[in-house]
């Protein structure tokens, strides 16, 4: 069954009629060593020009990832060792409000040093909690040890998660985690996602938040490939432009390419 991208089209087309231009950013999870998943999916940001923010685990990361690294792929820190410390019955975290913040405090400081060690410059000083949940107490030591980001999932309700501490979100996961790891209903997919900017184009939602697709490619199938692909060839035809997290840096950062509506 083909998709209806009716629904998105459609509210693309009412962005482009109020002079509105969409921030677009993608963000994918769990990464460790290159894979061909990996390498098909540094292929497909290649060709749609798109950067991809590359969560790493510090803990499992290996050389490969450096040896492959390309303008095309920006590495963030994914937690330290993408670990379930949540009790039993409780939702996963590894940085969740039941350790202490000092343990945890140092796991960040590790994650880190370990990631800029491993990627030198090319490392963007971003902190993705695994499973995008972190304890609030967590948030205000994070700019200490040089974190400007923090990016979990869900519209943002405040642009900072802590002073010093800018908050990118992602909105959109093509994934069905609760069935099998497959693809949820594009068509449901599309509405969510027409629903999402609508609410920004009448202020209901933060229209300045870079809008995050996320993706997480050690566990795509066939549709999830073709889906995402083409749920970002049709944004970057529309009203949009991408965002990087170079943008929140204070250093000169790869340009960005404008997509103009067609």
């Amino acid at each position: 069954m083909r998709p209806n991208w009716t629904p998105l089209d459609t509210e693309l087309d009412r962005w482009s009629a109020a002079g509105l231009s969409l921030p677009l950013w993608w963000r994918d999870d769990d990464a460790i060593a290159m894979t061909p998943a990996l390498d098909r999916l540094q292929d497909l940001a290649r060709r749609l020009e798109i950067p991809l923010h590359l969560a790493v685990i510090p803990a499992e990361a290996d050389t490969s990832l450096a040896e492959s690294i390309d303008p095309f792929m920006i590495p963030v820190v994914h937690g330290w060792s993408h670990t379930n410390h949540a009790p039993n019955g409780e939702k996963k975290a590894e940085f969740g409000a039941h350790r202490p913040i000092e343990e945890m405090h140092a796991e960040t400081a590790q994650g880190m040093n370990c990631l800029r060690t491993l990627f030198g410059d090319a490392f963007v000083p971003m902190f993705v909690p695994p499973w995008n949940r972190v304890a609030a107490g967590l948030l205000p030591t994070l700019p200490v040890q040089g974190f400007g980001m923090l990016s979990t999932f869900t519209p943002r309700s405040n642009a900072f998660a802590a002073p010093g501490l800018t908050q990118i979100n992602t909105h959109l996961d093509p994934i069905n985690w609760r069935v099998g790891k497959t693809l949820h209903h594009p068509d449901i997919l599309i509405r969510q996602i027409a629903t999402q900017l609508s609410d920004r184009r009448k202020n209901r939602a933060d229209r300045e938040e870079p809008y995050g697709i996320l993706t997480h490619h050690l566990v795509h199938d066939t549709a999830i490939w073709n889906f995402t692909e083409a749920l970002l060839s049709r944004l970057l035809q529309g009203p949009t432009h991408i965002w990087t997290a170079h943008s929140c840096l204070d250093r000169p950062r790869p340009k960005e390419t404008t997509h103009e509506p067609t």
